[in-house]
């Protein structure tokens, strides 16, 4: 028997290989790298529902022509000559509206609502995964009179799906984050969300599936495909012919160029984002968002991880310093007493999150194809949404109903 083939071991890879297992099939992991860094293991390893409104969202439009002029901005195209971003921008611009919104944000949230379960479910059958998944919600903290009058409307909007949302005053803040100032108007605390560390849960997860008997080929590049009619028999690369039973394709910000190859168009750009670690002193202890400069600050005890910026850079994997710079200066602004030190180039990291155009996520059968999956394009909800992702590509390839409705979610949506 041949086994089922999955392009990409990020960890939406990961978690589709997990429910395979489960299934008893036989699953073989490749990926172009050597796995030991990539877009999944440096993020926030935030697990969001509160997250139901898509990135192409109105208002992003005017934002982010403000925004191009700063280099140290939350969201950043960096102009130039390439048809692929013009082609992307367009159908950015065209998703950008309220119906669209509106039409995604139940299909968001019960991917969320999904996938914050899961990690529960998981979490109880891996007491030993050490991936400290911790329930304390997410708060959104601003500045501006004119961001609060945004995220107290967003909590509203919450509220309207049946999402929990509390509006705190400077006061209440004090009771969330009592060991150092939050320089903050307010804040909106989300208790439903979570977060945790995905470096470990990266690390225990892809050594929970080599002992699982799933096979991993590091360094490995797609050169093309066998296809006989709908299907496709074998992978090409680099280090020679795969025969594959099922091929999924989670292939990050790369999913685009396997999909040209397959004949179908999946219009992605790679979104960089940037993070590091700081010592925790004096301690934060709530997970938060900043929201005026789009900081994400993650809290792991002595350690505290600060993240952010969205530049749409294609596959570009350059640090540009004064991206940096702009997380690094929003800590101070907010917390004026934690001890920030700058980090060192070797202790930054960085990750390309694939984007949609729309914000959402491709989940689902490949156009064209009956043995073709993709998991891909879930921008900087990768860590929050792969579990879900993967028990449904799993249900896919097992030809069961999904656990919840993926219309939303269409492969082949912008053909």
């Amino acid at each position: 028997m041949k086994p089922t083939l999955i392009i990409g071991g990020g960890i939406v890879g990961l978690f589709s290989a997990y429910f395979l297992q489960k299934e008893g099939i036989e699953v073989t992991i490749i990926d172009r790298t050597d796995l030991k860094d990539n877009c999944s293991t440096g993020n926030a390893g935030m697990i969001v529902p509160s997250h139901i409104i898509p990135l192409a969202a109105p208002g992003m439009i005017s934002k982010g022509i403000g925004w191009m002029f700063s280099s140290k901005s939350p969201f950043y195209i960096h102009p130039r000559l390439d048809y692929k971003l013009a082609q992307w921008c367009m159908l950015f611009f065209k998703a950008a509206n309220e119906k669209q919104v509106k039409r995604s944000i139940p299909f968001l949230k019960n991917l969320s609502l999904l996938s914050k379960a899961l990690y529960q479910e998981f979490k109880m059958e891996h007491p030993e995964s050490a991936i400290a998944l911790v329930e304390k919600g997410l708060m959104m903290a601003y500045q501006t009179d004119a961001v609060e009058k945004e995220e107290v409307e967003f909590a509203h909007l919450a509220r309207k799906y049946g999402l929990e949302a509390e509006i705190l005053t400077p006061e209440d803040i004090k009771k969330v984050e009592p060991n150092l100032e939050l320089k903050a108007r307010g804040a909106v605390l989300f208790p439903g969300d979570a977060h945790l560390d995905p470096g470990a849960l990266y690390g225990f997860l892809k050594k929970y599936l080599e002992a699982k008997g799933v096979k991993f080929q590091y360094n490995t590049q797609v050169l093309g495909f066998e296809k006989a009619g709908q299907k496709v028999n074998a992978v090409l690369t680099d280090q020679g012919k795969i025969e594959a039973e099922k091929v999924l394709l989670c292939g990050g910000s790369w999913s685009g160029e396997l999909a040209k190859m397959l004949g179908f168009s999946l219009p992605m750009m790679g979104g960089k984002g940037y993070s590091f670690i700081q010592e925790n002193k004096p301690e934060i202890s709530q997970a938060t968002i900043l929201t005026e400069m789009k900081v994400a600050v993650s809290p792991y005890g002595n350690q505290v991880r600060f993240g952010g910026t969205m530049e749409i850079a294609g596959t570009d994997q350059s640090i540009n310093l004064n991206r940096v710079k702009g997380i690094f200066e929003s800590i101070n602004r907010y917390y004026p007493d934690f001890e920030a030190k700058f980090p060192d180039e070797n202790q930054i990291w960085k990750g390309l999150r694939p984007c949609s155009p729309d914000g959402l996520p491709y989940i689902g059968l490949a156009p064209g194809y009956s043995n073709v999956l993709v998991g891909s394009g879930h921008s900087m909800m990768g860590i929050s949404l792969a579990p879900a992702t993967g028990k449904i590509l799993a249900e896919i390839h097992q030809q069961k109903n999904t656990a919840i409705e993926i219309q939303g979610f269409e492969v082949g949506r912008f053909d």
